[in-house]
């Protein structure tokens, strides 16, 4: 059934790591490989678990202070390719695009960044550029790809692999975009009213 997607291949990219290592270990128990840049990539690797560095992938390093680290189409192009999309599927041959089925992030914390009476220069820092923009393409793509856009999904996306295995049924992708454009719009809103002030 085309409905149901395995999950094979995980980018994770997040800011909190805490309860990261459960879900961690049941992915890693059904077989998925993990990608990752920076911070993620070391505390997976702390773990014993392989992790590809997204550099590898991208041939690029995480430049400009971290700031672009995801940004790539190697990366979002193996996000937002239709799996059942010829033209989709020729160009990800052609200019070796890896499959990402299942996105894993949590954003830069904004709103606590303000809260905590950070200087301008520092809040401006959290605001989240390549997180966003992966909860974004993996929302998109529901049809084919799971986006987890916080640490609150953490518990939601374990309990279905542990009751589903690595599948995912376009119902629950379906919940998880909606989740995840419920994350980007509250981040945004953050921000927008903070540039108001």
């Amino acid at each position: 059934m085309a409905e149901t997607k395995k999950i094979k291949t995980a980018l994770i990219s997040v800011f909190h790591k805490d309860g990261l290592d459960e879900l961690l270990k049941k992915l890693n128990e059904e077989g998925v490989k993990f990608l990752s840049t920076g911070g993620t990539q070391t505390f997976i690797e702390s773990l014993g678990y392989e992790c590809q560095k997204v550099e590898d992938v991208t041939t690029y390093p995480s430049i400009l202070g971290g700031r672009v680290k995801t940004l790539h189409p190697k990366v979002f192009g193996g996000i937002l390719a239709r799996r059942d999309n010829e033209g989709d599927q020729a160009q990800m041959k052609q200019y070796d695009i890896p499959e990402i089925d299942l996105v894993i992030v949590d954003l830069y914390p904004f709103e606590q960044t303000v809260a905590s009476g950070a200087s301008e220069a520092d809040i401006i820092e959290k605001i989240d550029i390549g997180g966003i923009s992966l909860i974004r393409a993996g929302a998109k793509n529901f049809k084919d790809v799971v986006i987890v856009p916080s640490k609150a999904e953490y518990a939601v996306l374990l309990d279905i692999l542990n009751k589903k295995g690595a599948q995912t049924d376009i119902e629950d992708r379906r919940m998880f975009a909606t989740r995840a454009f419920g994350v980007s719009s509250h981040y945004d809103t953050a921000i927008h009213s903070w540039f108001e002030k």
